[in-house]
């Protein structure tokens, strides 16, 4: 088991170095010459070892000057940070709070503070779907409880969850449910069953 205090700092820089994360909570750095430390595990660039120094805790880091580093959040009060799972969270609570406006891939990204390409790939990899994919999928959930809920029309339905044309909402719905929004709703209202909704 490691122990907090006879740690050599040869040995805390090679786990800074190979960001090993079983360190992470026992010690963290502090760059100089950008005045914010981190967990060993920050996947930040490696600095110079001479503009390294090295804390046992993060109050200490901090009354000495330093910043928290914001990729790997070292002030939060947890033993690991995933900041990918941060930013799929965020995503995922941006989608379902603008799901009505026209936002777009680059729109959602700029939001959550990364590239387009990066908040695909992380997204798809987390969640097994495209943002706009869980876009789509928000909407028809709440296009399935409109109609079975409300006396609006299918167009009316449509643009209420934020599609700009019948036939965009019309595919997507069919795409996620295999009936149309018509067929949707004769059939529950047929069957009268209470599913829940995702």
């Amino acid at each position: 088991m490691k122990n907090q205090i006879n740690h050599s700092k040869e040995i805390m820089w090679q786990a800074t170095v190979s960001c090993d994360s079983s360190y992470d909570g026992i010690f963290f750095y502090a760059v100089r010459t950008t005045g914010i430390f981190c967990r060993p595990s920050c996947r930040s660039k490696v600095p110079n070892c001479e503009n390294v120094s090295f804390f046992l805790n993060g109050n200490d880091a901090q009354n000495a000057g330093y910043r928290p580093c914001k990729r790997c959040r070292p002030d939060l009060n947890m033993k690991i940070y995933d900041p990918l799972e941060s930013l799929v969270k965020d995503t995922k609570q941006l989608i379902k709070n603008k799901y009505v406006q026209n936002l777009s891939l680059h729109e959602i990204a700029s939001r959550v503070g990364v590239s387009r390409f990066h908040l695909n790939r992380i997204f798809k990899e987390r969640t097994g779907y495209t943002p706009r994919v869980y876009l789509e999928k928000i909407r028809v959930n709440e296009a399935k409880e409109l109609l079975l809920t409300t006396n609006l029309n299918s167009t009316e339905v449509g643009y209420r969850i934020g599609y700009q044309s019948v036939s965009s909402f019309y595919n997507a719905f069919k795409r996620n449910t295999g009936l149309s929004p018509s067929q949707f709703r004769a059939y529950r209202n047929l069957n009268n069953v209470n599913q829940e909704l995702d």
